[in-house]
């Protein structure tokens, strides 16, 4: 199953964390009733009872299921250290910009059976600070993955197809059949 581009930017925002998530079933489960503020939330993130997260937190219950395990997990890194994720947002947005991975089929607006046709291409390529902040506030906004992918293939068309538009103007870029993509701060 591919990542969606959203999971792949909190990907890169977990590369700037200074510190590890808690290990532990019950350090997670603490760290998680005291971000809620209360075992009642808590047990509402996971989808368990607010006596089972009690249990975890005491330490009587100490390994969880996969599925707890990895929602658990999730909902500890969403919350994990969110100055120094917004204190990376902005450099990335600011100064630093993005560099994306993909490996995607890749196509142009063109006549049927010319070199434009679409096809499977591996390409890496920094999208400047504006790309970033593009993707990084739809990601905050909540835009679907179909929105976050056609800023991605805008960046994209841009930096890679059209050299930082200054070559190929108006070429029309498709993005489709995403195999994998990364994002590095």
């Amino acid at each position: 199953m591919v990542d969606s581009l959203g999971d792949s930017l909190d990907r890169a925002l977990e590369g700037a964390f200074t510190r590890p998530l808690p290990k532990s079933a019950q350090a997670q489960m603490k760290y998680l009733v005291k971000q809620l503020k209360g075992t009642r939330a808590a047990a509402q993130a996971l989808g368990i009872s607010q006596r089972t997260v009690e249990r975890y937190v005491a330490g009587r219950l100490k390994r969880p299921r996969r599925g707890l395990r990895e929602r658990l997990e999730d909902e500890v890194k969403k919350r994990w250290q969110p100055q120094v994720r917004a204190k990376a947002k902005k450099k990335a947005a600011s100064t630093d910009g993005l560099v994306v991975s993909t490996r995607a089929r890749f196509g142009f607006t063109a006549a049927p059976g010319t070199t434009d046709d679409a096809r499977i291409r591996d390409i890496t390529q920094a999208l400047p600070p504006e790309w970033a902040g593009r993707l990084f506030t739809a990601r905050d906004q909540g835009a679907t993955e179909q929105q976050l992918q056609r800023i991605a293939a805008e960046g994209l068309a841009e930096m890679y197809f059209r050299a930082n538009n200054t070559r190929a103007h108006g070429l029309g870029v498709e993005f489709t059949d995403v195999e994998r993509i990364d994002f590095e701060l």
